[in-house]
């Protein structure tokens, strides 16, 4: 092979090269694009819209989210507020906070409440704080009350022979404490807190609900209700979905017309990180090549609550 032909050759090869490189930088920035399209940008509308947010999950005090609400009352061109909720509830001061940035954007604009499949304990609180509430007729909702809960691992120490020895400044100092029993005196304590929290809660949905407090007691005894349950008894306003909805608003002024945009919480991991990847791929069609996502994604849905808690849950036989 002569020298031209050689030169030949290796021009080519670098042709390749180059070309190869190059498409696989478009395809990573053009993955990255639709990733920011798909995951990071919310639906802050430049046109006029009904803004809706969705709430699932266990609650917590979520400043992203209050974020989220106040910019929504501060904007002009969302006209109104659709709240969809899918949750079992979670700590009672995140739903107070949520419950309140839901009244600050019901001062400027109509409001709205979706029940979903659940929305119990701190998730009703939440429901409570539209203006009306909507539920599907087989939508469980209801569970007013509030639990505290601490573990005890004091009787597995002992067949460990393992011993805890401690020094108080006072009785109550660190009570419940995991290691031992709590005294009758810590119990009175933590009893008088949760049933101020719970007034608190009943107060509210007396309120919001306009019923009577006598008449919500019975209600809140922890028991849930199915939504045609909670329509009979006042804790829901309609029976529906969408249309429902829309209607509402419709006698609120606000245009049928008007699309519904989703306000999501920006992404805070990275496109190439696995839970990144895991949702480009998912996007573009070949999550089966990335076997761990599933299990990555449910491991960042693992939540620990602190605090007192307003949650439903199916205790464990």
């Amino acid at each position: 092979m002569d020298r031209m032909a050689i030169a030949d050759r290796r021009q080519l090869r670098r042709k390749l090269t180059f070309w190869r490189v190059a498409a696989i930088v478009l395809l990573v920035a053009a993955c990255f694009a639709a990733y920011r399209v798909a995951f990071v940008s919310g639906s802050n509308s430049g046109e006029a819209h009904v803004a809706r947010v969705q709430i699932s999950g266990l609650i917590q005090d979520d400043r992203e989210l209050l974020e989220r609400l106040d910019k929504i009352a501060k904007s002009d061109n969302a006209k109104a507020l659709i709240v969809s909720i899918s949750s079992p509830g979670g700590t009672t001061y995140g739903g107070e906070r949520i419950f309140k940035a839901l009244r600050a954007v019901a001062e400027k604009k109509p409001v709205v409440t979706d029940v979903r499949t659940l929305a119990a304990s701190a998730g009703y609180m939440i429901a409570s704080a539209g203006d009306v509430i909507v539920a599907g007729e087989t939508s469980i909702t209801g569970s007013i009350g509030v639990i505290f809960q601490y573990p005890q691992v004091g009787p597995l120490l002992d067949k460990l022979g393992i011993s805890l020895q401690e020094i108080k400044s006072s009785p109550l100092k660190a009570e419940p404490s995991p290691f031992h029993e709590a005294p009758e005196e810590a119990k009175t304590v933590i009893r008088n807190m949760v049933m101020d929290s719970y007034g608190w809660f009943v107060d509210l949905v007396a309120e919001r609900r306009k019923l009577p407090r006598e008449e919500v007691l019975k209600l809140a005894d922890g028991s849930i209700y199915t939504g045609r349950q909670a329509l009979a008894v006042k804790l829901v306003d309609r029976l529906g979905g969408d249309k429902e909805i829309r209607d509402y608003l419709k006698e609120r002024g606000v245009s049928e017309n008007l699309p519904v945009a989703d306000w999501r919480a920006p992404s805070t991991s990275s496109p190439f990180s696995l839970f990144g990847l895991a949702k480009v791929a998912r996007m573009l069609g070949y999550e089966d090549f990335l076997p761990l996502a599933g299990a990555a994604s449910q491991a960042t849905d693992k939540l620990f609550l602190d605090g007192l808690v307003s949650v439903w849950q199916v205790e464990p036989h």
